[in-house]
């Protein structure tokens, strides 16, 4: 799609995010089917109802961009646009009827072999909180521009941390949480990467750390930090579409560096 269809896009992407948040919280409360379960995480049916949803409202409006999502795909690898959908990040907190989870809806854009996010919402339902951002544009939530905080000392920092599902990724992060603990003012420890990234962003926590989660865990958030002029580091990691990711609000990037 052409650069100004962009607005149209992300304002697609904000009714469809809506659309899937309302079938959430009809649906917090009662009981849920699981697909599959492992001992760190939970697959659910509405995971897959709410990005079927997603995907027919998308697909209706820009039928040519291709679709990555936690649920499935549509489309080829190659395509030159991609929505990459996350239909219920923290789907554990919401299997347990946990109000903290929501959707996230990236759209990317193929330039130069490498796909860029040009726009990202990410919609918590249970607080009707919607954040948006495009690239070149500030991040929004509920419309109102926001920014990250100005925290300069972990004595002042609230850092969230993720331990994602893998024996390996749970190691990892232990002793990071030990020299983390003693030094900033709390930790939290709740469950959504992209709710995480964007609470980075508006400044209600000071940094996010994970050392493994999937792309439509963090490509909407990640693009809303930036815009709210944070920092979003991520490397890939093994794994299709795994990523480790280091966000921050611009401020305690040496004392993160540090911890490694």
């Amino acid at each position: 799609m052409e650069k100004k269809e962009y607005r149209l896009a992300l304002a697609e992407a904000v009714a469809a995010a809506a659309a899937a948040g309302t079938l959430l919280r009809r649906n917090l409360y009662g009981p849920k089917k699981a697909n599959s379960q492992s001992l760190h995480d939970i697959k659910l049916e509405l995971d897959v109802r709410s990005q079927r949803l997603i995907e027919r409202r998308l697909h209706r409006r820009f039928p040519e961009v291709a679709i990555l999502g936690e649920e499935g795909n549509r489309g080829g690898s190659q395509a030159d646009e991609r929505w990459v959908i996350d239909p219920i990040d923290g789907t554990v907190n919401y299997a347990y009827g946990i109000p903290h989870a929501c959707v996230s809806i990236a759209l990317q854009a193929r330039g130069d072999g490498e796909y860029e996010t040009v726009l990202g919402v990410v919609y918590d339902p249970f607080l009707d909180e919607c954040w948006t951002a495009l690239r070149g544009g500030a991040a929004r939530l509920n419309g109102r521009v926001i920014r990250v905080s100005d925290h300069s000392r972990w004595s002042e920092a609230i850092v969230t941390l993720g331990f994602a599902k893998s024996r390996k990724s749970l190691e990892r992060m232990l002793p990071v949480f030990h020299r983390l603990v003693h030094r900033v003012r709390k930790i939290r420890i709740m469950g959504s990467a992209a709710l995480a990234l964007v609470y980075v962003a508006t400044g209600r926590m000071d940094a996010y750390l994970e050392p493994g989660v999937r792309l439509w865990d963090i490509a909407a958030g990640g693009l809303i930090l930036e815009r709210a002029g944070g920092v979003f580091w991520r490397e890939p990691i093994e794994g299709k579409h795994a990523y480790r990711v280091r966000a921050h609000n611009g401020r305690l990037g040496g004392a993160i560096r540090r911890l490694r």
